[in-house]
């Protein structure tokens, strides 16, 4: 069985699709430390031809802080902000309309980030008619809380049943495959190939967006294959 972790971020980028579709289990992070220039709370759209960066309101949230601990913070004014910035962007998307359902749900009230961050993610499979296989470090795995970082992915890849860890490509400078194999683990890493596709008027593409601008703009088939355009090595 294949194992990727990963933190919970809130509607990611394609490249964490392609990690999930890549595994058999997927392992949400959420008992180790916030990082508040990471993704956690906060991805990009495309907005006036540009990048455009929302940010999560969160209530004290702090590097001290583990994810799953963090609350949320967001009002309806924050809301009203937000979906007029969804709307301005997207409205003429094909799949606005089914897609700006999707994201009125994940923000209906305030959660821990991390449980938002995760509702997020499942609506999207939810969407395309798929599956998520997926638990919680903090519930499955808290004696492995504490251990050195590459140490608690082995263990918790052996105690979930697998014999193989899934890392996205930038893990390389963080993971040492001979070690993970001398520890019976195999490391495999993912890159994505995070394919074109029509942003509507855009004439120079942006990649790596939120999973937002590609459901705004391809059908389901077309979001399936895109899960599925990586290699591994």
């Amino acid at each position: 069985m294949n194992v990727a972790v990963m933190q919970p971020y809130i509607f990611p980028y394609l490249g964490y699709f392609n990690l999930i579709e890549a595994g058999d289990l997927l392992v949400f992070y959420d008992d180790v430390n916030f990082v508040k220039k990471g993704w956690i709370h906060r991805n990009r759209i495309l907005l006036n031809g540009k990048d455009f960066l929302f940010t999560i309101p969160l209530d004290n949230a702090s590097q001290n802080k583990l994810i799953g601990n963090i609350d949320t913070k967001f009002d309806d004014r924050w809301r009203q902000k937000f979906f007029k910035n969804i709307r301005f962007a997207y409205q003429k998307a094909p799949f606005y309309e089914p897609v700006s359902e999707l994201i009125h749900s994940v923000f209906a009230q305030n959660d821990k980030i991390a449980r938002l961050n995760i509702k997020s993610i499942q609506a999207v499979y939810d969407y395309l008619g798929c599956s998520l296989n997926y638990c919680l470090s903090s519930k499955q795995f808290p004696d492995t809380k504490g251990m050195d970082r590459a140490d608690r992915l082995i263990k918790i890849t052996k105690l979930a049943g697998g014999q193989k860890y899934i890392n996205l490509a930038g893990g390389q400078t963080l993971y040492d495959k001979s070690y993970f194999e001398q520890n019976g683990v195999e490391l495999n890493f993912l890159e994505s190939d995070l394919p074109t596709y029509p942003q509507g008027k855009q004439k120079d593409f942006i990649k790596g967006l939120s999973i937002i601008d590609i459901l705004m703009y391809n059908d389901i088939d077309v979001v399936k294959e895109m899960f599925n355009a990586y290699r591994i090595f």
